[in-house]
């Protein structure tokens, strides 16, 4: 096959987009557009937010696209115009319609944090953190009509490391993403990569996840407590309730401990953190996020404030 550069076309939306878009850029082939999602209002002020995706292209005079709708022939027949050779997608935020993925010769890959059929969905990173895996990583699959169901071209694996969170596994996920994206683009141009189907009996679903997911249930385990903090952080974080006000919880540790104490209940509260009975072991909390103010050390917070040992922290 020829090994002239392509011209490529990106679709992707959050800071893992922007990541893979920036190894794209840095390679052979060029980006001649990026669609990525409009701009939304973020925060308490509600101002306009540009994604991570179109902020680096903008940056780099790349034409950008935010559409509304993408299963118009308008849209498609603007992609066309672009005349490209490759879709490439990461993290966009919407299925492709069969239009947009026969769109270009070489059709669309995507880049998925997981290693499918483990994980299709929204929120590969954050539900391999929760379930405690020890193993991930990352797979480029040429597109079809399902989610996250075509066949792989890709696949690159990485150890976890046992206080890993969401945030630290997300930048490495990001960056092994890039540069396995440019190894798969290279097999398909020279012809060295065989698409290989999923093992759909095999698949696991990573669903969107919401703030509310972050509620903890402290007559679980403490590993299982430990797991799921670790893998909401930086968001939408793991919570409890202390005087009714939401207190969100990091850098867990376990700690083979049992207590006669009622789950949820914190047993010591000093420099080292906030130690809290759990269902089985006790669990201790060195960072918390008080409602209303930034994410500190337990060490910090209680230089002001008094958290009496027996506090429960079920509401």
């Amino acid at each position: 096959m020829s090994t002239q550069p392509l011209r490529i076309i990106f679709m992707g939306t959050p800071d893992f987009a922007a990541a893979t878009l920036r190894a794209l850029i840095k390679g052979p082939d060029e980006v001649v557009a990026v669609v990525t999602q409009p701009d939304r209002a973020k925060g308490r002020g509600k101002k306009m937010s540009s994604p991570p995706a179109k902020v680096l292209a903008e940056s780099l005079d790349i034409p950008v696209l935010q559409p509304t709708k993408i299963k118009t022939a308008d849209f498609r027949n603007g992609l066309l115009t672009y005349r490209p050779d490759l879709i490439v997608v990461a993290a966009y935020g919407r299925i492709l319609p069969k239009a947009l993925l026969e769109l270009a010769p070489l059709g669309c890959i995507n880049v998925h944090g997981s290693l499918l059929p483990q994980y299709r969905g929204a929120a590969p990173i954050q539900w391999s953190v929760i379930n405690g895996d020890q193993e991930t990583g990352v797979t480029i699959i040429q597109m079809n009509e399902g989610m996250d169901t075509g066949d792989i071209l890709l696949q690159e694996a990485i150890q976890t490391k046992p206080d890993e969170t969401a945030g630290s596994l997300f930048d490495k996920l990001a960056a092994l993403g890039g540069t396995t994206l440019l190894k798969a683009i290279k097999g398909l141009q020279d012809g060295t990569i065989i698409p290989v189907s999923q093992n759909h009996d095999l698949a696991t679903i990573a669903p969107m996840l919401k703030k509310d997911d972050g509620l903890i249930d402290w007559q679980k385990d403490a590993k299982e407590i430990e797991c799921l903090i670790r893998g909401l952080d930086p968001w939408p974080s793991a919570f409890s309730f202390i005087d009714s006000k939401r207190l969100r919880l990091f850098k867990p540790e376990v700690l083979h401990k049992d207590s006669n104490a009622q789950p949820g209940t914190i047993l010591q509260a000093d420099k080292r953190g906030l130690l809290i009975s759990c269902g089985q072991n006790s669990l201790l909390i060195r960072e918390i996020q008080p409602e209303g103010k930034k994410r500190m050390s337990v060490e910090s917070f209680i230089c002001g404030h008094q958290i009496p040992v027996g506090t429960s922290l079920v509401q």
